[in-house]
């Protein structure tokens, strides 16, 4: 298996990717994004063609999202995070073998969670007292699940990137140094 890709798509599948069953006992991955950003749709085929190179991902959309599918009878293998309901609503954990998959490749996994659940923003703030205003970019990550939150902050911290909790559900880059970092491998959606 490619590593790094798994990485990737493993971070994919954690913020917008679901398996399903499909007829026969084959089993469908699905990963959901907004069809404005056909250079990581194509990436997310590409990086589902490198997990399983035998793969033939197709592309269904309507109504602003675009669904990249492939069918494997061992994607509850690959992902044994699968289970039925919303993954906000129950455990998820990284097995023994994946954990040294992303110790290995975090920021693989970090692209693939910025890219689903998060984004690149140019915030602002300003001192108390002043009506001056400053900029600087900013990244956010929000998901419900407090497993899969984690999961993130483990790698930003094998990385080094600082981060914070900026609400409940959000995990925030905010140092310029750390965005940096993250704009060498995560960068602007496209």
């Amino acid at each position: 298996m490619d590593e790094a890709a798994y990485a990737l798509l493993l971070g994919w599948y954690l913020g917008d990717g679901s398996i399903a069953r499909a007829r026969r006992g084959v089993f469908t991955l699905q990963i959901v994004n907004d069809e404005r950003y056909t250079e990581l749709n194509r990436e997310i085929a590409e990086t589902i063609r490198r997990v399983k190179p035998t793969a033939s991902p197709c592309m269904r959309g309507g109504g602003g999202a675009i669904r990249v599918e492939a069918r494997w009878n061992h994607w509850p293998c690959v992902f044994p995070q699968h289970g039925s309901g919303r993954k906000h609503l129950r455990k998820i954990e990284l097995e023994e073998w994946q954990r040294e998959i992303v110790a290995k490749y975090p920021e693989q996994l970090v692209r693939g969670l910025f890219h689903s659940d998060g984004c690149r923003v140019v915030n602002w703030a300003s001192k108390p007292g002043r009506e001056k205003r400053y900029y600087y970019v900013r990244y956010q990550f929000s998901n419900q699940s407090d497993d899969i939150r984690k999961i993130l902050t483990d790698a930003l911290d094998l990385l080094g990137i600082a981060w914070r909790q900026s609400r409940r559900d959000t995990i925030a880059v905010s140092r310029k140094d750390a965005v940096a970092v993250l704009d060498g491998f995560v960068g602007v959606k496209g």
